[in-house]
């Protein structure tokens, strides 16, 4: 096993799998070598320098549903790595002056295999003023955009800023190969372009291609592990605040680029109607720049359902990238507030936030709705060598 591994040089997550005996058949005719044979071929493939996933049962039935669930894991183990090892991030334009927390390495990522392109948000905005307002990408974008979220209120001429927005940064992405973004999203964008990206954003993180806000690419890391874990969207949100006097509760937020696919939707009957995601402006920046200027957000308040929540950073003072992952649910506690918004629980939330405030990470953390902590681990960890700590398993 060991050496047709090595020789295959396959570069591969590798599963081990052993059957089971039966204790009524264990003559020398049908006894198996499985539960010991594992630990053999265990052995070697350590000597190898090989790393493999084992099975949450020594030995299993491949015919089982816990055969079936180890399976299932191992794909999502499989899909994460595959994806980081040849993952290409747009960053577009630099981060916040406000915001040292998301500094990053390229170096130190594009030593796990993810490569970082950037363009400055000049370059984006004079692709935009040599657009067409009448040109075919844009025509597209607008009707994309006007059937992706209710409009309502929204003036035609930011509607059209946001298509050519959408239409440059789609073709960028397309021209350089790249599967996720992080993008500069105040106050530049509002002060000189008019408008808030996050529509722009919050749909290609709805069609998994995930852009994070405030240029946070180790953010858009994380979400993209989520993605390709889950297959479903990942968003990048605030740990916010409190929530009342429950020690394992907190309020997430975002102002927001929120894929539409987290939030609730009409079907739900324990919502009031201003929690369907909706077009509006920016509460936030307006404040600065005017609201004519922050339109554009994706308002709303994510559904109740199990998540996993993921930090990725690069601890460059130490040369290696760090992570922490877990796993909670989103509930439907009541909440009245702005933006996009959730109530979650976290067990042992207060230990996750001392972990988080020792180890010095961002308050960014992406989020997804879907239970992969344990994959996601095992891929980074295992497989990339990141020191990820999973909370409540390593507690």
């Amino acid at each position: 096993i060991a050496n047709a591994l090595r020789w295959a040089e396959l570069g591969v997550p590798v599963l081990i799998h052993a059957f089971p005996d039966d204790a009524a058949n264990m003559t020398i005719k049908d006894r198996r070598d499985s539960f010991c044979g594992k630990m053999s071929a265990c052995n070697n493939l350590r000597q190898y320098g090989i790393k493999y996933s084992l099975t949450s049962l020594h030995t299993v039935d491949p015919t089982s549903a816990d055969f079936r669930a180890d399976l299932h894991r191992f794909a999502a183990t499989c899909r994460v790595v595959r994806g980081m090892k040849f993952a290409r991030i747009g960053a577009i334009g630099a981060r916040p002056q406000a915001f040292n927390t998301v500094r990053f390495s390229e170096k130190l990522l594009e030593n796990s295999g993810i490569t970082v392109e950037t363009l400055d948000l000049s370059e984006v905005f004079g692709r935009v003023e040599k657009l067409d307002s009448e040109a075919a990408e844009v025509k597209a974008k607008l009707q994309a955009i006007d059937g992706y979220i209710s409009t309502k209120g929204i003036p035609a001429d930011a509607l059209m800023k946001m298509a050519k927005l959408g239409a440059v940064i789609d073709g960028w992405m397309g021209e350089r190969n790249l599967q996720a973004s992080a993008i500069q999203c105040w106050t530049s964008m509002e002060e000189y372009f008019g408008v808030v990206p996050c529509t722009v954003m919050s749909m290609m993180s709805n069609g998994l291609m995930p852009s994070a806000c405030e240029t946070d690419i180790a953010g858009t890391v994380a979400m993209m592990a989520l993605a390709y874990a889950s297959g479903k969207p990942s968003a990048i949100v605030d740990w916010n605040n409190n929530y009342g006097e429950d020690p394992d509760k907190a309020v997430i937020f975002h102002c927001s680029n929120l894929p539409k696919d987290i939030f609730v939707d009409k079907a739900s009957d324990i919502i009031p109607a201003d929690d369907i995601p909706v077009m509006d402006y920016q509460e936030i920046i307006a404040g600065t720049v005017g609201r004519d200027n922050t339109y554009g957000t994706v308002v709303g308040r994510v559904k109740g359902d199990p998540f996993t929540y993921l930090r990725v950073s690069t601890d460059d003072l130490n040369g290696k990238v760090i992570a922490y992952v877990g796993e909670g649910t989103v509930t439907n506690d009541p909440l009245k507030t702005f933006g996009g918004y959730g109530v979650v629980h976290v067990p042992r939330l207060q230990k996750l936030l001392t972990y988080i405030c020792e180890n010095g990470y961002e308050h960014h953390v992406a989020m997804n709705l879907a239970k992969v902590a344990a994959p996601v681990h095992e891929a980074l960890t295992k497989y990339l060598g990141w020191a990820t700590y999973h909370h409540g398993v390593q507690d």
